[in-house]
């Protein structure tokens, strides 16, 4: 079928018609409540395993389910847990898995599918990575019950099976768990709250979640990732929209129930809507970043990237990306996101000034010599593109030959994983939008991350002495001890900038006052919601 563009003035259901949708009309439409909600991103990554990406969070805590989960406040929870012992040295952790647990195809969730899901997530993920330091066997004791045996007391183990940081440690079926920690899981069947309808699966249109009625939904209340995720509608559907105009309209039309991270520069055209809420639903904001590639020049120099601190606005980086409202953005010289339990600045006073002639100098002490650096990045996330076109624009002020390549976020993502040369498939730069939830705390931080074996997050910097005094903040148990720690910590990462602060904001969120229940917490979470 030949398809023609449609414009605003169309609507949702026109775009949907000349897609070719799977819509509600083959249902019976009396039977159906359906949210319908534009995502910030498509979807395009399957295996939360692999990669830290929002959207396939929010797409894995729909259709899987974790061990533990964070609660509005980011406490931790039991979830698929029933119930669980820890030993009085602290070296044994039993647990028993709650009834009624089934994966989509029917069958029941067990021990054998709980032990290789964590052990396959925690080689890909820098808290798993952690933990696994610290554990000595991890065994089941019977279809119900699992055991974790550790080398040496490790005072978060909930917390990272609970993780909403980084990579999810989802459950997945022992056989898709079987599958290699570097080779994506293109399955869908999980044991969460909706099943992902596979045939309904527009890539690039339309994802659609039905309802799994045989979830059994913990008894109480929801609470941010935790507690009972009671699903209120029949189906969800995400319309994929790349035009933010577009989106903007069809919710100002009721075409769409919700939008997940609305543009900027949209926000106060809807604000005038009074059937329309809008809304950050974290405690905390999230942090606009530019990560450097380590391992080619210049940037495997720390000097090129303290380069960076010196000659960035965070402010311009904010307006370009967050729009000109600064209720919704702040300066911010923490690498845990200011406001957080551990968002402390220490040791950042000299960066907190830009100073070009002081970039320039940097740079050239690091050996650059103008040599084409490449920017990869995308404008299907448009705050992202902002970003990496405000970039840009500095660095060529300091003199830095930038060459920005734009590409769709999917092609993005799975270019930054890669290490080879920057003219050869490589990079040197890319920018992006770190939650909260990832940032907050020197254990979840996968870019704060600089072991040196080439294992941590994709960047690959390396410093002995950063992890040294990361690792000591973990194994500390005493809290005021611990955040002296974390202030020297800290100010080794000013001197030797994993990545470069762009900022933090509030990330909001958009629905029509007909929805409710719409939870708050660490990632947008489509359970308790309903539509009248």
């Amino acid at each position: 079928m030949r398809l023609t563009k449609l414009g605003p003035r169309h609507g949702l259901l026109g775009v949907a018609l000349a897609a070719g949708a799977v819509g509600l009309t083959s249902l019976p439409a009396s039977a159906q409540s359906v949210l319908k909600a534009v995502p910030h991103a498509d979807l395009k990554v399957l295996d939360t395993h692999v990669g830290s990406i929002q959207i396939t969070k929010i797409y894995s805590l729909m259709v899987y389910d974790t061990l533990f989960a964070w609660d509005e406040k980011w406490n931790v929870k039991p979830q698929m847990v029933g119930s669980h012992e820890v030993s009085t040295d602290k070296l044994t952790y039993t647990f028993k898995l709650r009834p009624g647990l089934k994966w989509h195809d029917g069958t029941k969730v067990t021990s054998k599918d709980v032990i290789p899901s964590v052990q396959r997530w925690a080689k890909r993920d820098a808290m798993g990575q952690k933990m696994l330091e610290f554990t000595a066997a991890f065994e089941a004791v019977d279809d119900d019950t699992f055991r974790m045996k550790m080398k040496e007391p490790y005072g978060f183990v909930e917390f990272t099976l609970g993780s909403a940081g980084g990579s999810l440690p989802v459950i997945y079926r022992e056989k898709d768990a079987a599958t290699d920690a570097f080779t994506g899981i293109t399955t869908t069947i999980g044991s969460g709250p909706f099943k992902f309808n596979r045939e309904a699966w527009q890539p690039g249109s339309k994802i659609v979640f039905d309802k799994n009625a045989d979830y059994p939904a913990r008894a109480e209340p929801a609470d941010g990732l935790a507690g009972g995720k009671a699903v209120k509608v029949d189906r969800v559907e995400w319309i994929i929209m790349p035009d933010p105009g577009t989106t903007a309209a069809a919710l100002n039309r009721g075409e769409v129930d919700l939008w997940d991270n609305p543009a900027g520069d949209q926000i106060p055209l809807i604000e005038k809507n009074k059937d329309i809420v809008v809304s950050p639903l974290t405690p905390f904001g999230n942090m606009g970043f530019l990560r450097t590639n380590a391992l080619y020049p210049p940037f495997n120099n720390p000097k090129a990237r303290l380069a960076l601190a010196y000659a960035f606005d965070q402010r311009d980086f904010q307006r370009a990306s967050s729009g000109d409202d600064e209720r919704w953005w702040k300066v911010c010289y923490s690498f845990f996101i200011c406001g957080t339990p551990y968002g402390t600045e220490f040791g950042s006073e000299a960066v907190r000034k830009v100073d070009l002639a002081k970039a320039r100098q940097l740079m050239a002490e690091a050996g650059y010599k103008g040599e084409k650096l490449i920017m990869i990045t995308t404008n299907e996330i448009a705050a992202i593109g902002a970003l990496a076109q405000v970039a840009t624009a500095r660095l060529k002020e300091i003199g830095v030959n930038v060459e920005m390549q734009v590409n769709d976020w999917g092609s993005v993502v799975t270019r930054m994983t890669k290490k080879d040369e920057p003219d050869k498939g490589g990079w040197n730069m890319f920018t992006s939008r770190g939650t909260a939830s990832t940032y907050h705390h020197p254990l979840t931080n996968i870019t704060a991350v600089m072991t040196c074996d080439g294992k941590n997050w994709n960047g690959w910097p390396c410093d002995e002495e950063a992890e040294k005094l990361r690792n000591q903040f973990i194994r500390e148990p005493d809290e005021a001890k611990r955040r002296e720690i974390l202030n020297r910590f800290h100010a080794r990462l000013v001197e030797v900038q994993p990545y470069a602060l762009l900022g933090n904001f509030m990330p909001l969120y958009a629905w029509r006052k007909n929805v409710d229940g719409v939870v708050k917490g660490a990632i947008l979470a489509y359970w308790n919601i309903s539509k009248s």
